[in-house]
């Protein structure tokens, strides 16, 4: 089971970085919700653009976003 040391880090088992393909220096986003910790690989350049034609009414973080997700699936 992974440990948290005492300098805040956290080490990813090696199946699951190469079942995810996940490499040293990836970038990820983290989020909590109601205790449960969440980590979101960031991928360069996946999203620029796609929502340029849509007007936003009211900024949010990444995080909020995320959290109204989870509190409010549409499926």
């Amino acid at each position: 089971m992974p440990t948290l040391s005492s300098k805040r880090q956290i080490t990813l088992p090696k199946v699951l970085c190469d079942r995810l393909n996940l490499k040293p220096g990836d970038c990820f986003s983290i989020c909590e919700h109601k205790g449960e910790i969440t980590l979101l690989k960031m991928i360069d350049g996946s999203g620029w653009g796609v929502l340029r034609h849509l007007n936003a009414k009211d900024a949010c973080s990444d995080e909020e976003s995320l959290l109204d997700a989870l509190e409010n699936p549409q499926v």
